[in-house]
């Protein structure tokens, strides 16, 4: 028995590694695939094998990675050129290596459906190698006195939505360890309301100084319009801050689809040590209890005998008034498809009062020119700019060649063979950009890169 369910799921994950990437991260491209009917047909019928063979196992393979083979021009930085989180676009200026590969098994146990989940990661980039767990959880659902109910506890990500061509989640509320309800009917309003309590570690991170705790809530798809629906979500901090003990944020998402288009508005504001999400902004570090008394050796040790307390080992760090709007739209029509954003991020430290405005406009066209076959192009520009200096630019171009299940723009996996030229103004180099431009105004990067996600 134990040998037949073993080789059921080595057959099972073979069946999801064809199917992988078969299907749109999104259902909007379902009524407009520009895959040809035969290919369709057999995708569809190897995802939903595979599916029925995972299922009967209770077994959930998920996940995402990227990886590729990366050059830039003159030894510069191969990716990750940014002002902001509205100041990048991700396609061929990623040069990076990311995995995250989550498990989880499902159970029937007195009519309870219970579930367990873990989603190790690995990171590499530029000399920086990291490895760590992005989620680990328990859910239970279908109690006798709750049915509709979704109970969890552990580490989860607790996710809304994203904008993908800038690799930035802009409403979810997860990451630290944590417990909350799911799936709370609001009656005649429509939609649901989970709700969350998280303590300020992680599996990465159990050490704390602040102490910090929140709590969060998320309204989610309520019908407010034909083809609209709008999210809510809030979050309550506290914690040992020195500038502030207790923060909140709020936010907004409507989403809004017309035909082959949907478009979805971001508004969100927090203050003191609550980010723009509601989660933990500048948590409180622990510096070493000791400093060095003259200048340190070049290995960064001290001379003995020259160590003294540390007055302040504790590092405090400063809250911060923030507000955000993004505009993103996606779109599918045949073989054209694409995601485009506007997005401005202002940033006030409660210690200094200065002010940082972030601007930032792009966005990706997808076109097929065969049954497999899609070019990509990419345009990105952003400003930064704080109070009593000058404004930073950045602008981004890139185009790629992709092969891809089928042509429309969410199809993954998708192998792309991409140039892309990055350039910043003179500000922008003596700042944000100096350690990866340096003295030149632009650099060339060029690469073979795959991305994927399944589920």
């Amino acid at each position: 028995m134990t040998i037949h369910k073993i080789r059921a799921t080595a057959l099972a994950a073979a069946m999801l590694g064809a199917a992988m990437g078969a299907t749109a991260a999104d259902t909007q491209s379902e009524s407009t695939s520009s895959v040809p009917p035969m290919a369709q047909s057999q995708l569809d019928m190897a995802q939903t094998a595979a599916k029925m063979a995972l299922d009967s196992l209770g077994v959930q393979l998920f996940g995402y990675m990227r990886s590729g083979a990366y050059y830039a021009k003159d030894g510069l930085a191969k990716g990750q050129y940014s002002l902001s989180d509205v100041g990048f676009t991700r396609l061929g200026n990623e040069g990076d290596t990311y995995l995250e590969f989550g498990l989880g098994k499902k159970w029937q146990i007195s009519g309870a459906k219970l579930g367990t989940y873990w989603m190790p990661y690995l990171y590499n980039a530029q000399g920086v190698n990291v490895t760590g767990t992005k989620q680990v959880y328990v859910d239970i659902s279908g109690l006798s006195f709750a049915p509709e109910l979704s109970f969890w506890a552990g580490q989860r990500y607790h996710r809304i939505q994203d904008v993908h061509i800038i690799d930035q989640w802009l409403m979810e509320d997860g990451d630290n360890f944590g417990a909350g309800v799911d799936k709370i009917g609001l009656g005649a309003m429509g939609g649901w309301l989970n709700l969350a309590v998280y303590t300020e570690g992680n599996t990465d991170n159990s050490t704390t100084i602040s102490n910090g705790k929140r709590l969060n809530f998320q309204l989610r798809e309520i019908p407010v319009a034909p083809g609209g629906t709008l999210n809510l979500t809030g979050g309550v901090i506290r914690g040992k801050f020195a500038d502030k003990t207790t923060s909140f944020a709020l936010g907004a998402l409507y989403n809004q689809k017309v035909g082959v288009l949907t478009n979805s508005l971001f508004v969100q504001g927090s203050n003191g040590h609550a980010d723009l999400r509601g989660k933990f902004y500048q948590e409180s570090s622990k510096n070493s209890d000791f400093v060095c008394k003259v200048p340190a050796n070049l290995d960064n040790s001290c001379p003995d005998g020259e160590l003294a307390p540390n007055p302040n080992p504790i590092n405090n760090k400063p809250g911060a008034k923030q507000f955000r709007i993004v505009d993103a739209i996606n779109w599918q029509s045949g073989a054209f498809g694409g995601q485009a954003f506007v997005g401005y991020h202002s940033v006030k430290p409660e210690d200094s009062g200065k002010t940082t405005t972030n601007l930032g406009a792009g966005g990706r066209l997808s076109y097929g020119v065969a049954p497999n076959i899609k070019l990509l192009g990419e345009l990105n520009v952003a400003t930064k700019k704080t109070d009593g200096t000058n404004t930073q630019r950045l602008d981004k171009e890139t185009v790629a060649i992709a092969i891809a299940p089928n042509t429309d723009f969410w199809s993954r996996p998708e192998i792309r063979l991409y140039v892309s030229r990055v350039g910043g103004n003179e500000a922008a180099r003596s700042n944000d950009l100096k350690s990866s431009l340096g003295t030149h105004s632009n650099a060339i990067l060029a690469g073979i890169q795959v991305e994927a996600w399944w589920e």
